[in-house]
C-alpha cells in the first residue's frame, strides 16, 4: 500500500515538474532560510551549556536604589570580601570565586604577546569544568606564580615544546610558571581568555583589591550552590549582606542571577528583569517561522489551484472504493515527498550561504552531522513542514463529490477561490510587515550613526599604556615629540578611554540636594587638554588645566548632570563625594557626548582630574592636515623606540563607537536578506497561479482577442485580480508591521519618528513585485495567437 502511494506521488510530481519545481524552490528557499536562523538561535542559546554544573552556578549582581529609580550592575559590581562572606554566612554554597579581567604583556624568550587575563581563585576551575590537556585542575592556580594557559596560546608561545613547567614573564618582570593547558575555549562561552592567573597575584599587583569598602564594585563573584532547589534561600540571605555590613544602609543589594541566563537575559529596568538579547532571539525565530510558512503557504495555493486536474482522479478512486482517509493520506505523502527534495536542496544551500553568514555576525557556526540531535531535528522539520503545507490541500481535494467531479468541474474549484485568497493575502501580508519593520531597523540604524555624539569621533586614537609609557616622564615626551612631529594635534589621558564607562556612585551630594535624594553618577578620569582631544566644547568656565594646581580637587559637571542638581550657578558651586570623603569645586560644564550606548541618553557625569600614574589609557588626536597612515606610521616608530619591550597596539575610537551598533546591523541585515527570500517566495507563489489561471482561461482570451479587445485590456484583466489581494494584504499587513516597530522603538531614549515612508516604500515595492512576477506570464499569454487556443473549437 505505502509502496503504491509513494509510486503515485512520485508520479504526479514528475508529471508536473514546473509546479514541483516552483514548490520545491519555495520550500528549499524557506527550509534554508530556516535552518540558518534556528542554527543562530541554537548557538546563541546553547552559550555556557557545555558546563556540567550550569545549572548550580550564580552570578552576583547589584541593585542600586536611588530616589528615583532602581539600576541593575551586572559586572564589575561587587567588592573582594563579599566571596568569602557569602561563603561563611549563607548554607548550601559548595564554591565561590573572584575574578576581573585585564589585558598585559607576556614574553617568553624572545617572543612577546598581548594576552586576555582573567584573575580568579582555584574554585573557579571547580565551578567550570575545562577540558584540560596537561596539568591538574585541583593544583592549577594554588600558588600566586601559577598560570594556566589554553592549547592556542600554548602553540603562540611554546610551539611543540612542553609548555608545563616553563617559565614566562608577565609585564617583562613576574615571572609565572605554566601549570596547566586546556583545550580551546568555544565561542559560545560566556568567559573568554588566554591566560587564567592566580587572585592572589592580583592583589600583589594591585593592593586596592585587599582593602576595598562594601560599596566599592571592581570584580565579580560567582557561587556554586549544593542543590539548585537553594536558590530563593541563598538569593534571600545575599540580599541582606550589605544592610548587615553597613549599619542598616539598603542602597546597595546584592542579587543572586542563573549565570546560564547570563548572555541572553541582560537587559533590567528599575531592579527588574525585562529581557536583553532574548528577545533578539525571538525576532529570529519569528522570521524563520515566517519564511517558512511562507513556502508552506505557496504549497497550499498552487495545490489547490490545480485541483481541476486531480479532480477526477479523486473521483474515480473514491467510486472504485477509496475513503476519503486514504485519499488524504495520499496527499500528505505527496506533500511529505516534497517537502524530503526540499531538504534536500535547502541543505546544498545552507552549505553554501554558512561561510557567508558566519562572515556576517563573526562567529563559527558549523552543522554537526554526528549528532543525533540534528538528524532528528531535520526530520520533525521535513514531517511538520509536509503536514502543514499538505494540510489543507489534503482536506480540500479529499472533500471532492464523485458525482459533480465526472460530471464536469464546473463548481468545485471555485469553492477554494477563497481560501487561496486567503492565502495570497497571508502570505504577502508577512512580506509586506518584514519588508517594513526591516526599512524601520535600518532607519534607526541609520540615525543612531549619523547622530551628533557631543565629540568628534574621526581621527580619534588610544593606545594602552604599558611599560615605559607607564612612567609620566615619558609619557610627556612621547605626547611631546608626537605634536613636534606633526602626528597628531593633542593628547590626553583616561582611566578607562573615551567610550567605556568608568565607574559609577550615589553618594555623591550638592547644593539644594533633598533629604534622602540619591542618584547614581558616572565617574570619569581625565588629564589635561581632555575636551580639546576628543572634540568636545566646554559650555561654562573651563577644562583641567596645568596652570591651577588646585585642580587636584576640582571637577566638571556634564550638561545632564547640571539639570539633575537643578544648579542655577554651577560654577562655583561644592560637589562632595561620599565615597572618599572630600568636597571638590565646579570649574566647567561640558557639553553632554553620548559615549556608551548610542540608543540611550546621557548620564549624569563628573569629571575628575587624574595623575598620569593612575591613567591607563592614551588618548591621541590625530593631524587632520596629515595622511591617516603616515601619523600611525610615526606614533609606531616612536612607540617603538621608547617602548621596544612592548607591541604597538592601537584602537580607533570611530571603529569603537561602531562596534556599539553590532546588534542592529546584524537585524537590520538578516531583516534585508529574509524579508528578500519571503518576498522571492510569494513570488513564486503568484507566478505559479498565474501560470494556472492563463492555461484555464486562455479560450477566454482568445475569444476577446477575436473580438477585439487590446494587450492592455488583456493584461489589466489578468492582473488586477492579483493586485488587489496585495493590496488588501498591505492594508492588514501595515498596521500590524507598525505595532510592531513602534514597540522595538520602546528600548530606545533616542529613536526616529515612523513617518508614513516606510509603509508607502513596501505598498508600492510589493504592488511592482507582483504586477512584474504575474506579467511574466500574463503578457505571455495575452500576447499568444488566438487560433491555438480555438482551432479545436
Amino acid at each position: 500500500m505505502y509502496k503504491l502511494t509513494l509510486k503515485i506521488a512520485w508520479r504526479n510530481l514528475w508529471k508536473n515538474k514546473v509546479f514541483s519545481l516552483i514548490n520545491i524552490g519555495g520550500l528549499a528557499i524557506g527550509l534554508a532560510s530556516c535552518l540558518l536562523l534556528l542554527l543562530y538561535v541554537n548557538y546563541e542559546w546553547s552559550f555556557d551549556k557545555q558546563f556540567q554544573n550550569i545549572d548550580r552556578i550564580y552570578s552576583v549582581y547589584e541593585n542600586d536604589r536611588m530616589s528615583d529609580k532602581v539600576t541593575t550592575n551586572r559586572a564589575y559590581c561587587t567588592p573582594s570580601q563579599l566571596a568569602a562572606t557569602a561563603m561563611q554566612t549563607i548554607p548550601g554554597i559548595e564554591y565561590t570565586c573572584r575574578l576581573a579581567e585585564s589585558g598585559g604583556l607576556f614574553r617568553y624568550k624572545e617572543n612577546s604577546f598581548n594576552k586576555k587575563i582573567i584573575y580568579t581563585d582555584p574554585s573557579f576551575l571547580q565551578l567550570f569544568d575545562y577540558e584540560f590537556i596537561k596539568g591538574n585542575p585541583a593544583t592549577a592556580l594554588t600558588a600566586p606564580s601559577s598560570i594556566l594557559i589554553t592549547e592556542e596560546t600554548a602553540r603562540v608561545f611554546f610551539g611543540d615544546e612542553e609548555p608545563v613547567g616553563k617559565t614566562i614573564k608577565f609585564d617583562n618582570r613576574v615571572p609565572l610558571i605554566v601549570t596547566a593547558v586546556i583545550k580551546k575555549l568555544s565561542a559560545n562561552q560566556s568567559h573568554q581568555f588566554d591566560m587564567l592567573m592566580s587572585w592572589s597575584l592580583l592583589e600583589k599587583e594591585r593592593p586596592y583589591f585587599t582593602r576595598m569598602d562594601w560599596s566599592d564594585g571592581a570584580l565579580n563573584t560567582l557561587i556554586q550552590l549544593k542543590d539548585k532547589s537553594s536558590f530563593a534561600a541563598a538569593d534571600a540571605q545575599m540580599r541582606k549582606i550589605f544592610m548587615q555590613k553597613q549599619n542598616g544602609d539598603k542602597y546597595i543589594e546584592f542579587f543572586l542571577f542563573p549565570f546560564e541566563k547570563n548572555h541572553l537575559y541582560n537587559s533590567f529596568e528599575n531592579g527588574k528583569l525585562v529581557g536583553g538579547g532574548i528577545d533578539q532571539v525571538r525576532l529570529y525565530l519569528a522570521l524563520a517561522g515566517c519564511v517558512l510558512f511562507i513556502g508552506c503557504i505557496n504549497y497550499m495555493n498552487l495545490s489547490t489551484a490545480r485541483s481541476e486536474k486531480r479532480a477526477r482522479e479523486v473521483g474515480v478512486r473514491k467510486t472504485l472504493g477509496s475513503s476519503r482517509n486514504a485519499i488524504a493520506w495520499q496527499f500528505l505523502i505527496e506533500s511529505l515527498l516534497l517537502s524530503f527534495f526540499a531538504m534536500v536542496l535547502a541543505f546544498i544551500l545552507l552549505e553554501i550561504s554558512l561561510p557567508w553568514f558566519n562572515d556576517l555576525l563573526g562567529i563559527h557556526i558549523a552543522v554537526d552531522y554526528h549528532s543525533y540531535g540534528i538528524w532528528v531535528a531535520l526530520i520533525l522539520l521535513i514531517i511538520n513542514t509536509g503536514l502543514l503545507a499538505g494540510s489543507y490541500p489534503s482536506f480540500y481535494l479529499s472533500s471532492f463529490i464523485p458525482v459533480k467531479v465526472l460530471k464536469g468541474f464546473s463548481g468545485a474549484g471555485k469553492t477554494s477561490l477563497p481560501m487561496r485568497k486567503v492565502l495570497v493575502v497571508l502570505q504577502f501580508g508577512f512580506s509586506i510587515c518584514m519588508i517594513v519593520c526591516a526599512i524601520v531597523v535600518h532607519n534607526q540604524m541609520q540615525y543612531m550613526n549619523t547622530k551628533p555624539l557631543g565629540f568628534n569621533k574621526d581621527n580619534l586614537v588610544q593606545l594602552w599604556r604599558s611599560g615605559t609609557l607607564r612612567d609620566h616622564h615619558k609619557l610627556d615626551l612621547f605626547k611631546g615629540e608626537l605634536i613636534k612631529s606633526g602626528a597628531i594635534v593633542a593628547a590626553t589621558e583616561t582611566a578607562n578611554g573615551v567610550t567605556n564607562n568608568s565607574v559609577s556612585t550615589e553618594k555623591i551630594g550638592w547644593p539644594g540636594q533633598q533629604k534622602n535624594e540619591q542618584i547614581k553618577m558616572q565617574l570619569h578620569f581625565s588629564g589635561y587638554d581632555f575636551t580639546q582631544t576628543i572634540g568636545s566644547k566646554i559650555l561654562l568656565g573651563r577644562d583641567f588645566n596645568r596652570a591651577f594646581a588646585s585642580d587636584s580637587l576640582a571637577v566638571v559637571l556634564n550638561e545632564t548632570a547640571v539639570k539633575t542638581m537643578n544648579l542655577k550657578n554651577p560654577i562655583g558651586a561644592q560637589i562632595r563625594n561620599g565615597d572618599w570623603g572630600q568636597t571638590f569645586t565646579v570649574i566647567g560644564v561640558m557639553k553632554d557626548y553620548i559615549y556608551s550606548s548610542l540608543g540611550t541618553k546621557v548620564e549624569s557625569v563628573l569629571y575628575f582630574y587624574t595623575e598620569k600614574d593612575n591613567a591607563d589609557m592614551l588618548v591621541l588626536r590625530l593631524n587632520p592636515a596629515v595622511n591617516i597612515t603616515q601619523a600611525i606610521e610615526k606614533i609606531k616608530a616612536l612607540s617603538q623606540k621608547l617602548n621596544p619591550d612592548y607591541p604597538f597596539e592601537m584602537t580607533f575610537v570611530n571603529q569603537q563607537m561602531a562596534e556599539k551598533l553590532h546588534d542592529e546591523k546584524v537585524l537590520s541585515m538578516l531583516s534585508n536578506v529574509f524579508g528578500g527570500f519571503a518576498i522571492f517566495i510569494s513570488c513564486l507563489g503568484l507566478l505559479g497561479l498565474a501560470l494556472y489561471m492563463a492555461e484555464q482561461r486562455s479560450k477566454e482570451i482568445s475569444i476577446r482577442k477575436v473580438l477585439g479587445a487590446d494587450m492592455k485590456n488583456i493584461l489589466i484583466l489578468l492582473n488586477k485580480d492579483f493586485i488587489k489581494l496585495v493590496i488588501i494584504s498591505n492594508l492588514i499587513s501595515i498596521p500590524v508591521a507598525y505595532i510592531l516597530a513602534v514597540k522595538w522603538l520602546q528600548k530606545y531614549d533616542y529613536k526616529i519618528e515612523i513617518s508614513y515612508w516606510p509603509f508607502l516604500t513596501a505598498l508600492i515595492l510589493s504592488v511592482l513585485i507582483a504586477i512584474l512576477s504575474v506579467s511574466l506570464q500574463t503578457f505571455k499569454v495575452a500576447k499568444a495567437n488566438p487560433v491555438d487556443a480555438l482551432k479545436y473549437e
